[in-house]
């Protein structure tokens, strides 16, 4: 009877093993926010139910971009992946890279998001992906130092031409104004952007007035010139930065003497009172096209996204769920750090994720570089723009 036992558990443990299906995952999260994914998964392993078994894979982030447009389409990556949305319409216009979802997806599914981070998700009318996280910037004080943060940038600079001593290196306000990532919030206040459709817009009016105002600003004296990261929270932990624009890796490096406070961007009264709109980068959880487990995979990326989940990386992971029911969670909603950035998001745009932005980055800097010494605004985006269209027209080709 052993025997006959022994036999019929030999034959069935390697059907038992192909039964469970397994889905491979990559990522490129570390420290807690990997704990904190990690443990997500976890919980899916332990409660799908239908035999399958996700594997996360923690890529490094400098090369990670680089391992899906190179390994995907040849059916050599996972079978999940996540990256931030502005990759996404190079690697479908690739092709055999990022599966549409919309197959799958229901209403109840589409309605768990904050309605910037599903856009994110969205090129050329289909949805490739579910959104995970996000990072926008905020405006960050010194409460020792701001009482009251300013709603409008009247008093942005009242507040910051009476914290500022250039001579004794304080200054009101620190922030890379030079880095056009960061200028997006001003300039998409006044309907600006890089592309309407598909046309490049970098010399649009409307640019061309964020520039000037951010010069203005410049000029008044209450800004260093030429800030770096590090000199921008040097400036920070050593009290001499009163207010900074900046994301949550910012909180990461200030001190621990400093008593931080979060607020919205100010809105822009040379702007008809419009806010400050910065980029939203969305974190999305895509299939891949090559995978042939992509249901399985759909559970997955359904999984992460939901609320439990959500809720483990916020605390947990301390990231900004895409989630919107999660703010509603008491302790979520009494967290100041991320109740601001969530208030953020309601003014914020999501970054380009046409294959043509990476061609605007260059250009774009060199013209924020010019403008920040003194070259006029419309020349230096003009330069640019004419750039821009020579780089897009030689892709195409």
């Amino acid at each position: 009877m052993k025997i006959v036992l022994a036999l019929v558990f030999s034959f069935l443990l390697p059907v038992l093993a192909s039964a469970q299906k397994e889905i491979v995952i990559w990522h490129a999260y570390r420290g807690d926010e990997k704990a904190a994914f990690e443990k997500v998964i976890d919980l899916f392993n332990k409660s799908n139910g239908k035999g399958i078994k996700a594997t996360p894979l923690a890529v490094p982030y400098d090369a990670f971009a680089d391992k899906i447009t190179a390994a995907v389409p040849r059916g050599k990556g996972p079978d999940v992946f996540i990256y931030a949305q502005d990759r996404l319409g190079g690697w479908v216009a690739a092709g055999n890279t990022v599966e549409p979802i919309d197959f799958y997806l229901d209403t109840a599914t589409k309605g768990r998001f904050l309605g910037a981070t599903l856009q994110a998700m969205t090129y050329q009318g289909n949805t490739y992906g579910l959104p995970l996280n996000y990072k926008v910037i905020t405006l960050i004080y010194n409460k020792k130092l701001v009482q009251t943060p300013p709603k409008t940038s009247a008093e942005l600079v009242a507040q910051a031409k009476k914290l500022t001593n250039a001579a004794s290196g304080r200054f009101g306000l620190a922030y890379a104004y030079s880095d056009f990532y960061y200028h997006a919030a001003l300039m998409n206040a006044f309907g600006g952007a890089v592309f309407n459709g598909r046309k490049p817009t970098l010399n649009s009016a409307a640019n061309v007035k964020s520039m000037e105002l951010l010069m203005r600003w410049f000029g008044q004296g209450f800004m260093p010139a030429e800030p770096s990261t590090a000199l921008i929270t040097a400036l920070f932990n050593q009290g001499k930065a009163a207010m900074v624009f900046s994301g949550p890796w910012f909180l990461g490096e200030v001190a621990g003497g400093i008593d931080v406070g979060l607020a919205p961007l100010p809105t822009i009264d040379e702007a008809g009172g419009k806010p400050m709109r910065p980029w939203i980068t969305v974190e999305g959880v895509y299939i891949t096209a090559p995978s042939q487990k992509k249901q399985e995979a759909y559970e997955l990326v359904k999984f992460v996204t939901d609320t439990a989940a959500a809720r483990i990386l916020a605390l947990e992971g301390r990231q900004s769920p895409a989630n919107k029911a999660i703010y509603s969670d008491p302790q979520v909603a009494s967290d100041p750090v991320l109740k601001a950035f969530r208030q953020q998001v309601d003014a914020a745009v999501p970054m380009p994720n046409l294959p043509e932005m990476s061609m605007a980055w260059s250009p774009a800097t060199t013209a924020m570089n010019k403008i920040v010494k003194k070259t006029p605004p419309k020349a230096a985006l003009d330069e640019a723009q004419a750039s821009l269209i020579d780089r897009i027209s030689k892709l195409r080709k």
